[in-house]
């Protein structure tokens, strides 16, 4: 039977939102494969495009990884740690790949030791609390480059490392919250450097940059993590206020909250996904923008 002939009056609240939220990862990830092979068509770039296929793929896996979390929705505590795991090591390979994205665009290799005459000796100015471990304005080169790759990639190590402390942990039964605190701490310093990291870059190299819409890439990040994020703390608050409450003998506050959560995450990935064929446009590789400009400069 096809689904237009479906009769969802025999389908309860649960299954209608399960239905939904298939439907959902799967038109995140058409919109992604869609953008994938464009870009595997006009592979001009490996450099470059190898880093914006990583990225893309960032919103139909947390889909997916979101779905599953739905499918066993009565799973244990370190079941959906390993959910949220999965996906919060795959950011810190996206953060990582994206600065690497920009250090292409740029023409800047660290292994290489090659940094671009005309932005050498450009000045840096750090923010507090980084002024208290590094000076308020320095000079843009190598090193600074070098160390500025390091801040990021911290947390692609950090974060795999933490999750399987974490997991192990809970496994074991040896998780007391001040330990949970521990690691959360860890965790928000170790992302807070990294994307400080990233803006910073941003920043310095604001003119150059712009033709390649960084701000908006950036921001196809930064909202996924922001809005999974920020979404939970807001469920948690709902739940401890006792706003969100749970209706079902066999079903407490935490998976309900975990089920909610899954569902936004699942709709905000379609979102995310559209807003990604903009962002990552394959343009730029299948001569569309050298095409238009020379057209204006005939014009």
């Amino acid at each position: 039977m096809g689904i237009t002939n479906m009769d969802f009056s025999n389908l309860d609240a649960g299954q209608i939102t399960l239905f939904g939220s298939a439907i959902c990862t799967m038109l995140s990830m058409h919109f992604t494969v869609q953008l994938l092979s464009q870009h595997l068509f006009y592979w001009k770039n490996p450099k470059e495009q190898k880093a914006i296929i990583i990225i893309i793929l960032m919103a139909p896996l947390y889909a997916a990884d979101s779905f599953i979390g739905l499918l066993d929705i009565q799973g244990s505590k370190s079941f959906f740690m390993f959910l949220d795991s999965v996906k919060e090591c795959y950011e810190a390979l996206v953060i990582a790949k994206f600065m690497a994205l920009l250090y292409s665009y740029l023409n800047i290799s660290i292994s290489k030791n090659i940094v671009p005459d005309e932005i050498k000796g450009r000045q840096i100015h750090h923010s507090f609390p980084m002024t208290l471990f590094q000076p308020h304005t320095v000079r843009l080169d190598h090193r600074t480059l070098r160390l500025l790759k390091y801040w990021t990639w911290q947390f692609v190590v950090i974060r795999p490392v933490c999750s399987i402390l974490m997991i192990s942990l809970q496994i074991i039964g040896i998780y007391p919250s001040w330990l949970s605190w521990t690691f959360t701490i860890i965790l928000n310093i170790s992302v807070s450097l990294a994307l400080y990291s990233l803006v910073l870059f941003y920043h310095v190299f604001a003119k150059e940059l712009a033709p390649h819409k960084p701000l908006a890439k950036f921001m196809c990040i930064k909202g996924i993590v922001f809005f999974c994020f920020w979404q939970g703390v807001v469920l948690e608050i709902l739940a401890a206020l006792g706003i969100l409450k749970s209706h079902h003998f066999w079903l407490d506050i935490e998976h309900i909250e975990e089920a909610i959560q899954n569902v936004l995450v699942c709709l905000e990935m379609v979102v995310f996904s559209v807003i990604q064929q903009y962002a990552f446009h394959v343009s730029p590789y299948s001569g569309e923008v050298e095409s238009k400009y020379n057209l204006k400069k005939n014009e």
